[in-house]
């Protein structure tokens, strides 16, 4: 029920103020949307597709001609069928560059945990109606993720039914036996191993995780992660560590947090330590987080559920340190934030409120372990407009998600993008990828690859060619633009 909050929230935000105490910064877009903003995505072109609120439409956020998304330009996209405006809804980049979504809390703003959903082509700049697993009446704002394989994982919201999407087939199968709790507020953390993490927030503190088609045990979080009357819960991010940081929602009992590490053997339950509470009162009860290129991890607070102001942090594995928040911070909740990894490195923020329009770039300082980036082992030296090529390498697919926030909203970034800059102009284009074989994590020596087709508006010349993941970039390898 976070929508019907937001006005209660905007009129006390201006008894409030974010403390500035860093030199990260928040800059706004110098062209702000003209409309009002919603769950952000990475397409695999290097654009970012962005959800107009309470509509069927979607824009693009296009980067200008030096990659800069500071300075980017926003452009119409296709509209999803007529009778779907969600909001609170699961969404994914498939292998293939399609972008799925799934359900919503709200369908035109009437909260019906709609179980309708779609599907887009960029190519086609078309979306078609999906039809959800059999027999399930509500999808909502369900948890989701794309595992290894490609194949897409959605929890029933209010059972502890799972079920699959083959992306090929576009055919759902039941999956998933043995969950503890029903899926209501919980959000899904892939692991390097290829299972993936579920803190329960009706169970709590219990945690599981999905594996081989069936819910084992993850241990519990020793500290509640979950609001105990709401049982609203925080995001749960992937480290370069291998440790997975699992913030909370629970407005009485402090802000905690719990830092799970990964077993050696799958079928393990692993281990939990707790983490450190977030400071002032505040807590994460639905907000986003986000995974920084230096190892840190941003996260958007709040005190109370869903009161204002926000107050942003930077968490190092150890601590949090308090940083400088968005134009938008003091009226704002955390709830209303959503973060996407950009190709730059940088955190695109958006506000999701329906009222208030304010998208910004968060840069931190500290440069990524190199041990992190992707590593190319074969491309053509070669390109040629409008061909098509395979790139292959390691570690494409990065260390983490990336952006996470759980039940309302999935913008993970684990898959390679191709930027080719040209030497002579400086110019920044992005190829499109798609047909990646991998949508693991933290993939180490295993071999990946990805097929990418070189735009026809490419400069002639020589030129450098990276891959991304999550916001690094590869050692750059020469090629020629033909």
């Amino acid at each position: 029920m976070k929508l019907f909050r937001t006005m209660a929230a905007l009129l006390c935000a201006a008894l409030f103020l974010t403390v500035a105490a860093s030199s990260q910064t928040f800059k706004p877009l110098v062209h702000q949307p003209p409309f009002q903003t919603d769950t952000a995505l990475q397409m695999t072109d290097g654009t970012v597709m962005v959800h107009e609120y309470n509509t069927p439409n979607w824009w693009r956020l296009s980067p200008d001609n030096k990659g800069s998304f500071l300075n980017g330009t926003w452009s119409k996209l296709g509209s999803m069928p007529s009778n779907y405006a969600p909001l609170y809804f699961a969404s994914a980049v498939l292998a293939d560059g399609r972008v799925l979504v799934e359900g919503g809390e709200y369908n035109f703003l009437s909260q019906d945990e709609t179980n309708l959903g779609a599907i887009y082509n960029p190519v086609t700049n078309k979306w078609n109606a999906m039809q959800p697993p059999d027999g399930w009446v509500n999808v909502g704002d369900a948890a989701a993720t794309v595992l290894p394989s490609g194949r897409f994982l959605m929890g029933n919201l209010f059972t502890s039914a799972s079920a699959l999407l083959d992306p090929k087939t576009l055919k759902w199968t039941p999956t998933g036996a043995g969950k503890q709790d029903r899926f209501a507020e919980e959000g899904m953390t892939l692991l390097p191993d290829g299972t993936v993490l579920i803190v329960d927030a009706l169970a709590a503190p219990n945690a599981e995780k999905y594996y081989k088609g069936q819910w084992i045990s993850a241990g519990n979080t020793i500290v509640r992660l979950e609001d105990p009357g709401s049982q609203e819960i925080g995001p749960a991010v992937l480290r370069p560590d291998g440790t997975v940081f699992a913030t909370g929602g629970n407005a009485s009992g402090g802000g905690h947090t719990s830092i799970y590490t990964m077993p050696s053997v799958a079928t393990d339950p692993g281990t939990w330590t707790v983490g450190p509470d977030i400071p002032d009162g505040n807590n994460m009860a639905d907000a986003p987080a986000s995974l920084l290129p230096n190892g840190h991890v941003i996260v958007q607070t709040s005190p109370g559920i869903f009161h204002p102001p926000s107050t942003f942090y930077e968490f190092d594995g150890a601590a949090f340190t308090k940083v400088n928040g968005p134009r938008s911070a003091s009226n704002t909740t955390s709830y209303q934030g959503r973060m996407l990894v950009l190709p730059t490195g940088q955190v695109l923020y958006l506000v999701a409120d329906g009222s208030t329009i304010d998208v910004e770039i968060y840069s931190s300082p500290g440069a990524a372990d190199r041990s992190w980036a992707p590593k190319i082992t074969a491309v053509p030296n070669a390109l040629s407009h409008g061909n098509s090529y395979v790139i292959s390498g390691t570690q494409f697919n990065g260390l983490s998600q990336g952006a996470m926030y759980g039940d309302d909203g999935q913008m993970s970034t684990n898959y390679p993008l191709v930027r080719i800059t040209n030497n002579a102009s400086g110019h920044v284009f992005y190829a499109r990828t798609h047909g990646h074989s991998n949508m693991g994590v933290a993939t180490g020596s295993l071999k990946v690859s990805t097929h990418f087709d070189v735009p026809a508006s490419i400069e002639t010349g020589a030129s450098k060619l990276v891959v991304v993941a999550n916001g690094i970039a590869s050692n750059p390898v020469a090629v020629t633009i033909q």
